[in-house]
């Protein structure tokens, strides 16, 4: 039984694989929660399974690129349940779960961009081909630079429809299709560790100033 969960996003979203298909997936009701839901949802699917954490054979995780809190609350959850469990924790960059969706689904046909939310006025993006393959990024980048009439799949062509006109596909990162991709092999395996792309807002103080 594989356990997966994406935190890459202002909600959280859990699935459960059984190694034929997905048997429960659930999202947050709440966005911005993601240390106060990742746990109790991870509970909620196990019982809606009828199983327990015993039951689990390996981890998925989505590693971003996103938000500095949301990813280290999922990343530090599936370390400390991969360590205590015995079992294995593979991480998945979030982008390449939504252009897998998007190519299965038939949403796209041909080269596409995923791109999501970055804050800041930014995206997050990067470019595939047909058969959801990784080309370029994923990167960090302003929607006008990055600026395409390909059809663009996630959130970011709906917060900036003048820089990617031609909407496609689902918006945020599903953790039934993180299963998929894992269990299918669909995407490259890395280890459970962020990745954030720019640093976080909130970093340590320097050290103090003499006092001349």
């Amino acid at each position: 039984m594989l356990l997966a969960f994406d935190t890459a996003t202002p909600y959280v979203s859990v699935a459960l694989h059984d190694g034929e298909d997905v048997v429960v997936e659930l999202v947050s009701e709440r966005p911005m929660k993601h240390g106060e839901q990742l746990a109790p949802l991870i509970a909620q699917a196990l019982e809606q399974a009828g199983r327990t954490r015993q039951d689990l054979t390996a981890i998925a995780v989505g590693v971003g690129p996103g938000p500095f809190t949301g990813l280290r609350v999922g990343l530090v959850t599936a370390r400390t349940l991969g360590f205590v469990l015995g079992i294995p924790v593979h991480g998945v960059c979030s982008l390449d779960v939504l252009a897998v969706e998007a190519v299965d689904t038939a949403a796209v046909t041909g080269h596409f961009v995923v791109a999501t939310d970055a804050r800041r006025k930014e995206v997050y993006l990067a470019s595939y081909d047909a058969e959801a393959a990784r080309l370029h990024g994923p990167m960090v980048e302003h929607p006008g630079a990055a600026a395409t009439d390909l059809p663009v799949v996630g959130e970011g062509a709906t917060l900036y429809p003048d820089a990617f006109p031609n909407a496609a596909g689902p918006a945020r990162p599903s953790a039934g299709w993180l299963a998929r991709v894992v269990t299918g092999q669909r995407a490259e395996l890395r280890d459970p560790e962020p990745l954030y792309l720019r640093r976080p807002d909130a970093v340590a103080p320097g050290r103090p100033k003499p006092v001349s």
